[in-house]
This record gives structure tokens, sequence and C-alpha cells, in this order.
């Protein structure tokens, strides 16, 4: 039952992880420059929400800050392939 429920967790994840995917293809598509891609405030932004939304849930704020730092590394780094395929 347990590991039912991390499962559908799992799959949940996965879905907004896409959705999210999907917000930087059309970043990378908008964005008029390459150097426009990594933007170190929006990024410290992102992971202060993290830390935030974590401490008002009770999930260790660490944890949280670690993968967003990884998520939106990753997300640069997707979008950064993106912007340099569409041009």
């Amino acid at each position: 039952e347990v590991r039912a429920g991390v499962d559908a967790v799992d799959r949940a994840l996965m879905r907004l992880i896409a959705t999210r995917f999907g917000y930087m293809d059309a970043a990378a598509r908008i964005k008029p420059e390459r150097s426009a891609v990594r933007d170190e405030p929006r990024k410290a932004q992102v992971i202060a929400n993290a830390r935030r939304s974590a401490a008002a849930a009770g999930v260790p704020e660490d944890v949280a800050a670690g993968l967003w730092d990884w998520l939106v590394e990753a997300s640069i780094a997707y979008e950064f392939e993106v912007f340099d395929r569409k041009r």
C-alpha cells in the first residue's frame, strides 16, 4: 500500500516535471539571446521560494533547496539545448 502510494506520487511528480519543462521550451523560444537563459537572481528566487514552501509543508528546507538547485540547473541545461536547436 505504501509503495503504491509512493509510485502514484512519483507519477504525479513526473507529470508536473513535464509541465515545467514545457515552460522551458516556451522560454527558449521567446528569449532573444542565449545569454538570457541563465538568470542567477531568478535561480536564487526560485530556490528561496522552494525553501519557504518546504518550511510551510514540514519538509526539510535543505533537502528542498538541494532538489530545486538540481532541478533549476537541469532546466537551464535543457533550455540551452532547446535554444540552440531553434536557432
